[in-house]
């Protein structure tokens, strides 16, 4: 269950990067969306909290982190055009393989 929560919590990381690069423009802020990232934030860090009561420490921030990055990376891709380069696979896959190597030793 607390692998679970963390992966939520990885999840809720996707959307205060998100909420911020849709928060504020050459036209000024959108608080909605500036909004949302502080919700998002403030999502993710408590199911952090909670997984980290059965989890260690620095394998929950290490899984945690690397699930918002990978995410945060698709989704840059698919919503705001940014660069879907072999390259950019290739590092985001040890990101990735990192994760797994975590939850399998742990």
């Amino acid at each position: 269950m607390d692998w679970l929560v963390l992966v939520i919590a990885g999840i809720f990381e996707w959307g205060w990067p998100v909420g911020l690069k849709l928060g504020w423009s050459a036209t000024g802020a959108d608080w909605r969306w500036l909004a949302f990232a502080g919700g998002c934030l403030a999502a993710s860090g408590t199911l952090l909290l909670i997984a980290q009561r059965r989890i260690a420490m620095g394998t929950a921030y290490a899984v945690w982190t690397g699930i918002g990055a990978v995410g945060t990376f698709l989704l840059g891709i698919a919503l705001f055009g940014e660069a879907a380069t072999l390259e950019r696979f290739v590092f985001v896959a040890l990101i990735v393989a990192g994760i797994i190597g975590l939850k399998a030793s742990s």
